[in-house]
């Protein structure tokens, strides 16, 4: 299955470096790649023949970006590219919009209910509820804000019974 490349992503070269970065999943979520993910933002080689692959985290202080640094750059050593150059950018911030249809699906059925709606920069809507993963039941409660990292929130539903984490909408 041939990843989503961004239309950007034209010469064969860069298309070769990015299906390679894609193939690098999140370690913290390991069912999704950086692709899926949206933090995977643009894979290129230089005119020096430094393969160059650009990340953005989900926020300023994921711990898991060295991970993902030391993923992609062992991805690429494979593949064959001995120069290997990781940046990592802050802006834009990265958003649950650049979340691929494909990667909320894997999340639904990993257990971890996908963000819902689109982040904005206007007033903050209130969620009316979070669908169940398991069961599909809108009846559910949030336990606490923060889950088992900050990007997702703990949830329960009432019909089931059973807990689960929900990516929240940044």
């Amino acid at each position: 299955m041939e990843m989503l490349r961004p239309e950007a992503v034209t010469l064969p070269a860069d298309a070769s470096l990015w299906d390679v970065a894609a193939t690098v999943n999140d370690p913290e979520i390991p069912v999704l790649s950086i692709a899926d993910l949206g933090i995977l933002r643009e894979a290129r080689m230089d005119e020096d023949g430094t393969a160059v692959v650009v990340i953005t985290p989900t926020y300023s202080g994921c711990p898991a970006m060295d991970t993902i640094t030391a993923d992609v750059t062992a991805a690429l050593r494979h593949a064959g590219h001995t120069q290997v150059r990781i940046e990592t950018v802050l802006h834009p911030a990265w958003t649950t919009d650049w979340m691929t249809e494909e990667g909320k699906a894997k999340l639904r059925e990993y257990g971890i209910a996908p963000p819902t709606g689109k982040a904005t920069l206007g007033p903050v809507r209130v969620g009316l509820s979070v669908k169940c993963p398991r069961c599909d039941s809108p009846n559910t409660r949030e336990m606490t804000r923060f889950g088992s990292t900050a990007c997702k929130a703990l949830y329960q539903c009432r019909e089931c019974l059973e807990p689960f984490d929900h990516f929240k909408v940044h």
